[in-house]
């Protein structure tokens, strides 16, 4: 039996009523908290706050706000929308907003829960630039009610949704955690392999200077921002898709500019290096890609082009190994925003094997890296399937008609 099938079942002719959130629940945000105070007020009680690692947790203090069945929403940031069911004695920053439902003969706060997990997020605007849900956009969350005239058949309703829906989160869970842990398993021994097969410990190789003239030079990026964007054109990497949108090399962008932009741009050749010189974690500085598409593209300032002899993925795969980056760590500059700049990168030392030698690595670590990153194989593929299997039966044990004003 299909879920919504099994929906018609579990309501059994009964209707659903449907109201804004704000009539059913008392909304409330959290107080302002510095590390200095997390720090000065150590204690056994959580602080959650917009992050989602960790459950939300950012810390622990001697004292709590609220005691009890809750569930908090993100108000600000890149997490907005983003809802936790809450209980026991805790607190929450000001970049979070409660939920308290004012008549728990009517509502399980699990129901509202996992209603929200699907409703919240489509509800947060978006506008300049930083997404919120504030409580007045929250209240108008619309609700539905099974069963309104009978509050008995109701919670009925409610916990047989809420019953199947937590062996479901249980079962997907433990399935991720298994694979997540083997994924992590994975990439530590790629990363081994990784940094063994180009230490050259054990065998006789030169090292030079990125910089030097026989093994290529770092050209500054420049002009081009996010606005330059357009839908079809030339393509072009902005450095901030080289944190979120690239591997270890390219044959596409994932964004274009127009062709007359394009011409007056700092520009990468198929087999140049692009490198994102600034970022706001030393991890992520100098992280880089292989441009091995047939066309030239536009690359933006904060990054630089790297021009070389040497083998594209070869010279990619170095930038991720250990040995890259204690040299990198050495030339960082910055507090906030961390960067190096192309005169410090030209000092880095590389091993200058064959290209024979080049070619066979590449080869060992395009096996490794297709296994262990790559969205469409392997573990990662098998996580994001688990995960959107799990949204959409959860999405269809809530898929109550609606009246025509709100389908």
């Amino acid at each position: 039996m299909s879920s919504a099938n099994f929906l018609e079942k579990l309501l059994d002719g009964a209707k659903v009523e449907w109201k804004p959130l704000g009539d059913v629940v008392t909304l409330r945000r959290g107080r302002v908290m510095s590390k200095e105070y997390l720090a000065d007020n150590i204690g056994e009680y959580p602080v959650y706050s917009s992050q989602t690692a960790n459950n939300g947790m950012i810390g622990m203090i001697d004292t709590f706000d609220f005691d009890g069945e809750f569930i908090s929403w993100t108000t600000d940031g890149a997490n907005a929308g983003t809802v936790f069911h809450r209980s026991g004695k805790f607190s929450i920053t000001n970049v979070c907003g409660l939920i308290k439902i004012n008549d728990q003969s009517r509502f399980f706060y699990k129901f509202l829960f996992y209603w929200l997990s699907i409703e919240a997020q489509k509800h947060v605007y978006s506008g300049m630039g930083n997404p919120k849900l504030m409580s007045h956009q929250v209240e108008k969350i619309p609700v539905p009610i099974p069963c309104p005239d009978n509050p008995k058949k109701s919670l009925e309703i409610q916990a047989e949704i809420v019953r199947i829906l937590d062996a479901f989160t249980e079962l997907t869970t433990e399935l991720t955690t298994e694979l997540t842990t083997e994924l992590t398993a994975r990439k530590k021994q790629y990363n081994y392999y990784r940094d063994q097969l180009l230490s050259f410990e054990d065998r006789e190789v030169e090292w030079l200077p990125l910089g030097q003239p026989k093994v290529g030079e770092f050209i500054r990026g420049g002009g081009l921002q996010k606005k330059d964007f357009t839908d079809t054109g030339v393509g072009c990497i902005h450095y901030g898709q080289i944190y979120t949108h690239y591997g270890t090399y390219a044959y596409k962008t994932k964004t274009y500019v127009s062709e007359a932009f394009f011409n007056k741009a700092r520009k990468a050749k198929t087999g140049d290096l692009v490198i994102a010189t600034t970022s706001e974690n030393d991890e992520d500085v100098c992280k880089s890609v292989a441009w091995l598409g047939s066309e030239e593209i536009a690359v933006s300032s904060d990054a630089c082009i790297y021009r070389h002899k040497l083998n594209p993925k070869y010279v990619s795969y170095f930038f991720q190994t250990e040995q890259f980056q204690k040299q990198k760590r050495q030339h960082i500059t910055g507090t906030k925003v961390r960067r190096v700049n192309a005169d410090d990168l030209a000092k880095i030392l590389i091993p200058i094997p064959s290209s024979e030698e080049q070619a066979r690595i590449v080869a060992i670590l395009d096996k490794f890296d297709a296994l262990t990153n790559s969205i469409t194989e392997g573990l990662p593929r098998e996580i994001e399937l688990r995960q959107k299997q799990y949204e959409y039966y959860r999405d269809l044990l809530f898929s109550f008609p609606k009246p025509e004003v709100m389908a």
